[in-house]
């Protein structure tokens, strides 16, 4: 499993049109690209796009090279950050192990 964060500034007074656009969920749909796991965080500054898959450096670029709708829809963020986003690799990873037979149904 490999995870990559995409890290971007907002623009001053932008967190609460982010939140907006994020309640639409993303503009392409995780699964049919392959990713295992999507999630957003959003402060007052700064929005944060989890990706986690098997390959998902190579599905971040079939994302980026996406047809003419997905460009139209992440288009949508261009007025609420300021800057270019940055990638952050993954440094560390920690996750409680999982003992046989301590999950309870529907976990």
């Amino acid at each position: 499993m490999q995870r990559i964060a995409v890290i971007a500034k907002l623009r001053k007074d932008a967190a609460a049109d982010a939140r907006e656009l994020l309640d639409a969920g993303p503009p392409f749909d995780p699964d049919a690209l392959g990713f295992d796991r999507h999630v957003v965080y959003v402060s007052e500054d700064e929005v944060v796009f989890i990706f986690e898959g098997a390959r998902v450096g190579a599905l971040i670029r079939t994302l980026s090279a996406s047809g003419e709708g997905t460009r139209r829809a992440f288009a949508a963020w261009e007025p609420l950050i300021d800057g270019l986003p940055r990638l952050a690799q993954e440094a560390y990873f920690w996750q409680r192990p999982v003992a046989v037979g301590s999950a309870a149904w529907g976990e």
